[in-house]
């Protein structure tokens, strides 16, 4: 390109200059000449540090993966003749895991002549989905893998937002006043004689 839209080392607006005019600007103020948008007509250039600029870039890069919030499948195991008590277990890990922003795999086994009522393992994964709705929501719905029947359900709540609703909630508890505060006996006020 003949001709860039400039840019000086603190941000400030140059104007269009040709481009050798400044690459002499950014030898004379011993930067480099960096192309920070070339999709613009003419395309924009920066007077800058470019080893300064891909440290800060790289920075910011580390600093949004760490930000960044990991979507973690658990999974549950069930069998289509589960036990009641053992279904409210099994729920209730459910929940735990759609609380903390979790997505969960739930997968029902079958065994022997189980394989010939597959309709037993979907509503079991119905009544499932159902009890956990004002969680999550189902992502895919139950289908036949082999012999196991495969469902997976989402959380309504991301992993960050549950992750700060958890940190609130512990800052709660922790001002609270509790049993933690000293207890003055009555020994202690009495004058000594």
């Amino acid at each position: 390109m003949p001709e860039v839209r400039l840019v000086g080392p603190n941000g400030e607006q140059v104007g269009i200059v040709s481009i050798h005019d400044a690459l002499k600007l950014a030898q004379e103020a011993d930067l480099d000449l960096v192309e920070v948008a070339a999709t613009a007509r003419p395309p924009v250039c920066k007077l800058m540090d470019y080893g300064k600029f891909k440290y800060e870039s790289a920075m910011k890069a580390r600093e949004a993966r760490r930000n960044q919030a990991h979507t973690i499948i658990k999974e549950i195991k069930l069998r289509p003749k589960i036990d009641p008590h053992d279904y409210e277990t099994k729920k209730g890990h459910v929940v735990r895991f759609l609380k903390a922003g979790d997505k969960v795999k739930v997968t029902i086994m079958f065994r022997g002549r189980e394989q010939s009522r597959p309709e037993l393992g979907f509503r079991l994964l119905q009544r499932l989905a159902e009890d956990v709705t004002e969680l999550g929501f189902v992502e895919s719905q139950a289908k036949q893998d082999g012999r196991n029947m495969i469902m997976v359900i989402g959380p309504h709540k991301k992993k960050a937002e549950a992750k700060a609703e958890r940190a609130a909630a512990k800052a709660q508890r922790a001002d609270e006043p509790g049993d933690d505060a000293p207890v003055s006996s009555a020994v202690d006020s009495i004058p000594e004689s």
